[in-house]
């Protein structure tokens, strides 16, 4: 199982350890549970035991049936305990045990004792057990109890009651929808966390009706809200009625808007910055309306309070974005948080000030930036380089002092996205002032003389490729392309021989140099550097017709017009023969939805041409295959077919492989069979499963192989039937059965009777990665930005000694079977830390992308994760973590 990690602490952020149950093991803890059944109880030595229980529960360690049983059985022995603290962690232990309805029964009389017990911990944290375990029948007996609780005096007791509604609404929202009478009461409450969790509640009640909202937001805005953290939520459901009217009425008029401006005069902090957040929010929001919560955003600029400040300078940085002149005035307040302490600060306010300044403010604000860059992480790092390209673009004459800023920080330290970020921002302004082109194409230059990343030294090389032969000296580039094809890995110097080539054709006085370039790199030691240098010089050799030139200058600049999953593919298909390969012939259509991001608007796509997605679909052949069986026709759309497993070792008399099929209801498993003895006939070939380790699959159908003569090929399937859009997983026992027929090696004559024999194979596995399929992203950045952060899942993994750190992104790839994104799948050598980019669709449609983050403990050489995923449904967003945890 893999193990957690935590940070030591804020001064060394960089530094991870052990947490305190590293080692603990699921077998040793269930032998210490053992103390539960004491005569006299420990209570302190229990709680240990039932904290390291929760501790492999939380980690997604899985208890058997029995083992759960016996856990729950000597836990609620517990009950006899009058511990407090002890009690405290047999409600957390039930909750998380999830208990069966024949064993909620053995806990329901305690918990229910303990709901009307005279201890207000015992009443507030059993209501919230039973109303996590039990189901609606059970519900309807206690559902008088949880009404009383609601009203109860004491705040933790009610806000118990409404905190287990909201999750019971859920699964049960006819029964407490009930209860809407004693929620409205709630609401009335003094106390500030009663008043919150009714209000949410009664909203959760009535959020399917639109009606409904308008109404509670119109009786709660006249004042009858207390509590700070209410009143916050009032706000928000209050942006969202008013975002509802604007959808539906055409009179212009903005309602709630004075309450909404009442609330910036509110004496709590969190309640003024929740509403001048939601006015500076509004569709459409004028200048006017703009200027009351401008004004209280920049009071707090001064405020000595750290949250603030923060709070205030992000959501004016937000505000600058689309009404940089509103922001202005607050500019002189900005600048002194420019030396703040806290450079998250530092840095929202100085793009702000690069967002919302003058032409004539830029060099003083380029000083003052280049003094804190080394302070700040590369995220913030990233934030500012934005901005910096946003202003060149908005003042172009200024482009000398910026373009030299982008230059000064690419040759620093910084990781991946950081530098991309840099470069990217290059491109633009190359791409947009013209008089930038010649110093910046030097600049990436001088970059790629030093780059320790290979997908931004090609993308550089193909925009020099591009850019180079129209400036005014080409000439002064060949020298940085050409060390590329010495002093670096075999796919740079691919790419550095394609651009040579394209200056060979765009400049005619460089053609002879060029070609002489070109003949040292066909003795290459890497084949696509030689085909790529052979196929060029035979280009650059050319007739000199206009047609021949025409058509060189469409390979060499043009854009490839098919997608190239298709080309790939119909490669793999295509059959040598008389006849040549066609690309004309090639689909220009991607049959499946690729991952596609929403571009902000506004916002020019990256600079470099990044590659297009690839589809979410298995191979055409395979699908054309399948499709043309009649028992697996009716199996829908395929989602994927996984590359072939080897179920023989090498050099034996039968080599079979499989590849699993994956559709949203069955897996068809193809097995490719080859009879390797030329004495040897095999006919009724069929492979003999065993599902008894994958209890979610059913056998639906199979088609065995009548004939398989010597070193011919042929295929054999089984197919299963599972939960649909379940990743449903399980291991499958293949046995090769056969009758055997002797061959005269002479004649070919084959033997009339034959033997009936059987070959025993390795097992195949189905699991949870063969439900993504990778699926490639342009913009990473875009596609993490444009998904919902409420579907984030992260957390951290020891993923245990290794050699290096290149290991160790490999075994995660392979792991989670999705598509690295921006060439973050190559470590540099010698890397301590490295940051590794994924995407891809899980079954159901459902796109995911994944941040990876490892370093590597110099010493033990021991390799820590962190894994952050985003996707459209936040139980994929788990299940890929599952998958981490599990391998």
């Amino acid at each position: 199982m893999a193990q957690p990690l935590v940070k030591k602490d804020d001064d060394h952020d960089d530094e991870l350890e052990y947490s305190p149950f590293m080692g603990i093991e699921k077998g040793a803890v269930l032998q210490e549970a053992r103390v539960f059944n004491d005569p006299q109880l420990d209570p302190r030595r229990c709680s240990q035991v039932i904290t390291k229980l929760l501790y492999l529960l939380n980690q997604g360690e899985t208890f058997t049936k029995i083992e759960a049983t016996e856990v729950f059985f000597a836990v609620t022995k517990l009950f006899q305990s009058k511990d407090t603290g002890l009690r405290r962690m047999v409600y957390l232990i039930i909750k998380e045990l999830s208990p069966s309805a024949d064993e909620v029964i053995i806990v329901t009389s305690s918990l229910m004792k303990d709901m009307n017990s005279k201890i207000d911990m015992y009443r507030a944290n059993a209501i919230r057990v039973l109303c996590r375990i039990i189901d609606g029948t059970l519900l309807t007996q206690i559902e008088r109890y949880l009404k009383q609780a609601i009203v109860d005096k004491n705040p933790v007791v009610a806000s118990a009651a409404l905190v287990s509604g909201i999750h019971l609404l859920q699964t049960n929202p006819e029964i407490v929808k009930r209860w809407s009478n004693e929620v409205q009461e709630a609401i009335q409450s003094r106390a500030a966390l009663v008043q919150f969790h009714a209000l949410a509640l009664l909203h959760q009640i009535r959020q399917n009706d639109r009606l409904a909202v308008s109404k509670l937001v119109v009786s709660l805005t006249r004042g009858s809200v207390r509590s700070p953290l209410a009143q916050c939520l009032l706000i928000r459901y209050t942006s969202q009625v008013i975002r509802d009217m604007s959808n539906h009425s055409q009179s212009g008029e903005r309602p709630f808007y004075d309450f909404l401006e009442s609330c910036l005069r509110h004496k709590a902090e969190m309640v003024i910055l929740e509403a001048a957040r939601a006015i500076t929010e509004l569709d459409g929001v004028t200048s006017r309306e703009l200027t009351p919560a401008i004004t209280v955003l920049q009071l707090f600029l001064s405020s000595p309070k750290p949250v603030l400040r923060f709070a205030a300078v992000r959501t004016l940085n937000k505000v600058a974005m689309t009404h940089p002149m509103a922001v202005t005035n607050c500019n002189i307040d900005m600048e002194s948080l420019i030396s703040d302490q806290n450079r998250s600060i530092a840095t929202l306010a100085i793009t702000t000030l690069l967002k919302t300044g003058n032409e004539s403010s830029v060099e003083r604000l380029m000083k003052q930036i280049t003094n804190f860059m080394s302070d700040i992480a590369d995220e913030f790092k990233i934030v500012v380089v934005e901005a910096i390209r946003s202003l060149c673009l908005k003042f172009p004459l200024k482009y000398r002092s910026l373009m030299n800023f982008l230059s000064n920080i690419l040759r620093e330290e910084g990781g991946f996205e950081y530098k991309r970020a840099i470069v990217d921002s290059i491109v633009t302004v190359i791409r947009d002032i013209p008089d930038a082109k010649e110093g910046g194409l030097l600049h990436l230059c001088e970059f790629i003389e030093d780059c320790e990343f290979t997908y931004l030294s090609t993308q550089i090389l193909h925009f020099l490729g591009i850019e180079g032969p129209k400036t005014s000296d080409p000439n002064k580039y060949i020298r940085y392309i050409y060390n590329r094809v010495h002093l670096e890995n075999a796919t740079v110097r691919a790419a550095a021989v394609s651009t040579l080539a394209k200056f060979g054709f765009a400049v005619g006085s460089l053609k002879p140099r060029i070609t002489v370039l070109l003949k040292r790199c066909i003795y290459d030691s890497d084949d696509e550097v030689r085909d790529r240098a052979t196929l060029f010089l035979s280009i650059l050799a050319g007739d000199g017709s206009v047609d021949t030139d025409k058509d060189s200058k469409q390979f060499l600049f043009g854009s490839l017009d098919v997608p190239l999953i298709n080309l790939e593919t119909s490669l793999k298909n295509y059959e040598p023969s008389e006849e040549p390969f066609d690309v004309t012939l090639v689909p220009k259509e991607v049959k499946s939805q690729p991952l596609t991001e929403k571009k902000a608007h506004g916002k020019k796509p990256s600079g470099l041409g990044a590659p297009p997605a690839a589809p979410a679909s298995g191979s055409d052949a395979y699908e054309r295959l399948l499709s043309s069986i009649p028992e697996f026709a009716g199996f829908g759309k395929l989602f994927k077919s996984s590359s072939p497993v080897e179920l023989t070792e090498s050099e034996t008399e039968y080599a079979v492989n499989v590849v699993k099929h994956i559709f949203d209801s069955h897996v068809v498993f193809q097995y490719n069979c080859t009879n390797t003895i030329p004495e040897q006939l095999l006919e009724r070939v069929t492979v003999v499963v065993d599902a008894s380790d994958a209890e979610e699959f059913t056998e639906v159908a199979s088609k065995p192989l009548n004939s398989l003569p010597y070193d011919s090929p042929g295929q054999a399937y089984v197919a299963y039937e599972k939960p649909s859009g379940v990743p449903a997983v399980g291991k499958f026992s293949n046995t090769l059965a056969f009758v055997v027929k002797e061959v005269d090696a002479s004649t070919g004559e084959v033997e009339e009777e034959g033997v009936e024999d059987e070959y025993q194979l390795e097992d195949v596995e189905v699991v949870a990665a063969d439900y993504i399929v990778k699926v490639g992203v342009s913009n990473f950045r875009n596609a993490w930005e444009n998904m919902d952060p409420e579907n984030e899942h992260v957390d951290e993994y020891g993923l245990g000694p290794r050699e290096s750190l290149s290991d160790a992104v490999k075994a995660v790839i392979d792991l989670l079977g999705m598509q690295p994104c921006e060439g973050t799948e190559a470590v540099p050598s010698n890397a301590r830390s490295h940051t590794c980019l994924m995407s891809g669709v899980y079954i159901g449609n459902v796109k995911a992308v994944v941040k990876t983050q490892f370093g590597m403990d110099g010493k033990t050489k021991e390799i820590m994760m962190k894994l952050s995923v985003r996707s459209d449904d936040i139980s994929v967003s788990e299940a890929i973590h599952e998958i981490v945890a599990s391998g």
